[in-house]
């Protein structure tokens, strides 16, 4: 694997200290010359260090590689506690870094169907309302 090997800079911008969700947030400018992109959790890891955090409190998400390749942008949070990720974080984010469990359900589609497939009332009495219209 070449490609770890290659170097890759962050910057950040628009850092935020946000108190009332015990979270620090920034753009992330991820600089990846001669490199497709970089994922998420070697993201996670180069902004623990930096902000002297653990991975666990890290939350990286909509990184978009600009026209051209070698330069990414995209949101992160640290928060202060992992209770704190855990608690403000949305489900399917957690699911993501690992943090929580999918919720396996039937599709979208087959609910749809239950639905409508109990709202069918069978029996007498509907039949004959519908014989003396």
């Amino acid at each position: 694997m070449a490609d770890r090997e290659q170097p890759v800079t962050l910057r950040t911008r628009k850092f935020l200290r946000n108190a009332l969700l015990s979270r620090k947030q920034m753009v992330v400018d991820v600089l990846h010359p001669n490199r497709a992109n970089v994922s998420k959790d070697e993201l996670r890891t180069k902004l623990a260090e930096l902000y002297k955090a653990d991975k666990d409190q890290v939350a990286v998400f909509g990184f978009r590689t600009q026209y051209g390749g070698g330069k990414s942008t995209g949101f992160a949070l640290i928060y202060d506690s992992k209770d704190a990720l855990k608690k403000f974080e949305p489900h399917y984010r957690l699911v993501r870094i690992g943090e929580a469990q999918k919720i396996e359900k039937a599709s979208r589609q087959q609910r749809k169907q239950r639905k409508n497939r109990s709202k069918e009332v069978r029996g007498t009495k509907t039949k004959a309302k519908k014989d003396k219209k």
